[in-house]
């Protein structure tokens, strides 16, 4: 008996936050066996691409590659942006990553009740999303005749976590080179510094940066911040152009001695990345950003069983517990203009840490260090307990099964308008 037909439109092939999202769905739903899966890959915005090639152990997902396909899919699942969402299939499934502020763009709600069912990170996204409401006008006499809300269901799949790639190594297992780093604590902050005037990106590094050096200014024997980022561009460009933000934040302390940042740079392994993690220069990992889909990075160090200090609101809180690592209180503030864009619109609100307890965290952290080591240490076990790869699965495998109907046998279809190399999907640009 042939299986259902399931294609899945994605950016599993760039070096993205939706590319290895894509890469863990896709993973997942091949290994069920249940299921005829075809991949069509799409770019994202303009993040690299070849990542499958560049990794030996995702370049099965090439098998699976179609530039086309001649036969309407059983099932249809998309991982883009809500607006970007199409129903092709008999069963259609959108797959975002969700939204980090208050609010959506309302064509991003129409995009959710065009598929049969949703996929989010977080519930944080799913809230957001399940409690948005626009209202509909008439575009002659501008009356109200309506409401937009989600209709259709939507579910939270979190990003589970590769317990194989993702574990606490010993010292003498780590070959990771941090020689040129003097500093024996180091502080870590993995993600993009998006756009934004200072303290208004996303991820909020800027303000990340100004506290770090407001913490230990004219300190003696003061620990260093390596910065894991990019901004999504050539590496070569990135670097720069990091570089010159980090010195325009040093430039207003004036002739203070401040603590070193090291930027890390280009592209890491997955198992590279995990040495960072536990490399033992890296004592703890700091985020301050003003809203997360889900905050991958902050699960997959959260195996190192290190301390986290992170922002008490948005995707990351499902999984790190405040009985474990450091979530700072804070203000929600509009969006600035700097950072706002077609899809972060700049009448919803994000987060916003306070000053005080963002600057206290790291001096406290520093100084009693061995305070925060068992938190970490329980973090790491509940984030391998609860936030696993194979628990995911369970999960997606529950919901398709649930959800996803029988379908007759397959035909053979001449599907006008559905050649799918022209679909004539929108570019699929990238969320800054």
């Amino acid at each position: 008996m042939s299986k259902p037909v399931f294609v899945i439109s994605a950016p599993f092939d760039t070096y993205s936050g939706y590319g290895a999202r894509s890469r863990d769905l896709i993973k997942s739903i091949i290994e069920l066996h249940k299921y005829d899966v075809k991949l069509l890959p799409q770019r994202w915005g303009e993040t690299p691409i070849n990542f499958c090639i560049e990794h030996d152990e995702w370049k099965f997902l090439f098998s699976h590659m179609v530039q086309s396909v001649d036969i309407q899919p059983d099932i249809w699942m998309q991982v883009t942006i809500p607006s970007e969402f199409k129903p092709i299939g008999k069963y259609n499934i959108g797959c975002t990553a969700g939204i980090e502020s208050t609010g959506c763009d309302p064509t991003w709600i129409e995009g959710l009740n065009r598929m049969d069912i949703n996929l989010v990170s977080s519930n944080h996204s799913k809230k957001i999303f399940s409690e948005a409401k626009f209202e509909q006008k008439n575009k002659q006499t501008n009356q109200v005749v309506g409401v937009l809300k989600l209709d259709k269901p939507i579910e939270v799949v979190f990003e589970g976590v590769d317990i194989e790639v993702y574990k606490h190594l010993e010292s003498k297992d780590i070959t990771l080179d941090l020689k040129k780093i003097k500093e024996s604590f180091c502080f870590l902050f993995v993600g993009h510094w998006m756009n934004g005037a200072m303290g208004h990106d996303r991820k909020n590094v800027g303000l990340m940066v100004k506290y770090f050096f407001e913490a230990f200014k004219d300190k003696k024997s003061p620990p260093a911040l390596i910065l894991k980022a990019s901004t999504g561009r050539n590496s070569y460009m990135s670097r720069e152009t990091l570089l010159d933000r980090v010195l325009s934040i040093k430039k207003t302390f004036g002739k203070s001695k401040l603590p070193n940042i090291y930027i890390l740079n280009g592209d890491f392994s997955d198992e590279g990345i995990n040495q960072l993690y536990n490399h033992p220069k890296v004592k703890a990992m700091v985020s301050f950003t003003k809203g997360e889909g889900y905050g991958r990075p902050l699960a997959e160090f959260g195996m190192s069983k290190k301390p986290i200090i992170a922002s008490g609101w948005s995707g990351h809180v499902d999984f790190l517990s405040p009985m474990n690592v450091t979530l700072l209180p804070g203000n929600l503030e509009h969006v600035h203009n700097s950072a706002a864009n077609q899809w972060l619109k700049k009448e919803t609100k994000w987060f916003q840490v306070s000053s005080k307890h963002a600057v206290d965290s790291f001096i406290e952290v520093f100084k009693n260090y061995k305070q925060f080591i068992p938190g970490g240490r329980k973090q790491g076990y509940h984030i391998k307990a609860n936030f696993n790869f194979d628990k995911m699965q369970e999960l997606i495998s529950s919901i398709l099964e649930k959800n996803i109907p029988d379908f007759p046998k397959q035909l053979e279809l001449n599907l006008p308008k559905l050649d799918l190399p022209k679909l004539n999907l929108p570019k699929l640009e990238k969320i800054k």
